[in-house]
């Protein structure tokens, strides 16, 4: 499709900031409370981190902070986010990567309950919800995060569900080393952080929208400067009236369709809009690239 001018908006600096923080705060406390509790050990560079530190701490009585695994485990994606998706994208990250090791370190745990499926599901819900703050803001929250984002980019498919089954292997590994119950509980916890992530964040899913309205014109409008992508315009004939009536057919992300649909029916409110999940799209396709 034409690339042409979007007025779509980013989040602003102060936005990203405080969803950063936000996300941050939320997943450190999720670590010090139901997953310490729990004694899970969650996917990703964050899982690893924890797994490294309980290894020393078990095997050699060596006690090191989660940031100095998690804060040196993130430093060559960094790098590679840096130079292939986006700088102020990297730097946003490398905030909440900051931010969250210190934190995690900073605020003392807390009892919530003992119960370790309550914990495992809950936990990953939480999980989910920090991870997607960060993502709203243009950013992530490290690791395989910006691995996700690297392979989303590239080849326009969310990549969460093959990094969750990348996390399985970690968690196995964990498995060998200490029980298959612990492991197990933090499959869960993994599987709930994907879905909650899957379910909230829409960027790198695909809608396809049929648009029945008699102001075409002005809705096309509305596509082409607010997302940035074209659309096809097809005439026929309402049967009910026998009368000729306009379809637009375009296909956006899943976070655009939302957007479009309120300005749409701001337009005309008695346009008739269908969304269809679009499970594969070959050819061109617009995507707002991170900055």
């Amino acid at each position: 499709m034409q690339q042409i001018h979007s007025t779509y908006k980013i989040p602003s600096t102060i936005s990203r900031l405080l969803l950063i923080c936000a996300g941050a705060l939320l997943l450190a406390v999720n670590l010090n409370t139901f997953v310490h509790s729990a004694g899970l050990l969650p996917g990703g560079f964050t899982g690893v981190s924890l797994l490294i530190q309980e290894v020393l701490q078990r095997f050699c009585g060596i006690s090191v902070p989660f940031t100095v695994f998690y804060w040196g485990l993130n430093a060559v994606p960094a790098v590679i986010s840096f130079k292939f998706i986006g700088k102020y994208f990297t730097l946003y990250s490398c905030l909440m990567i900051a931010l969250s090791g210190l934190l995690t370190d900073i605020i003392p745990a807390f009892f919530v309950t003992d119960d370790v499926l309550l914990s495992a599901i809950f936990g990953g819900i939480l999980n989910g919800v920090s991870i997607s703050l960060c993502l709203f803001a243009d950013a992530t929250s490290g690791g395989t995060d910006f691995i996700a984002i690297f392979v989303s980019e590239h080849t326009g498919k969310n990549a969460f569900n093959y990094i969750f089954a990348g996390n399985v292997v970690v968690l196995l590994i964990a498995a060998l080393l200490f029980d298959w119950e612990r492991a197990l509980y933090s499959i869960i916890f993994q599987f709930a952080t994907t879905q909650m992530v899957n379910f909230l964040y829409k960027r790198y899913s695909k809608t396809t929208l049929l648009i029945i309205t008699d102001k075409s014109d002005e809705i096309y409008q509305i596509i082409r400067d607010t997302v940035n992508h074209d659309a096809t315009l097809f005439t026929g004939i309402g049967c009910y009236k026998n009368s000729t009536k306009k379809m637009l057919y375009s296909v956006v992300s899943g976070e655009e369709s939302q957007i479009l649909a309120r300005e749409i029916r701001a337009i005309d409110p008695d346009a008739f809009i269908n969304m269809l999940d679009s499970k594969q799209i070959l050819g061109k396709f617009f995507r707002r690239p991170n900055n």
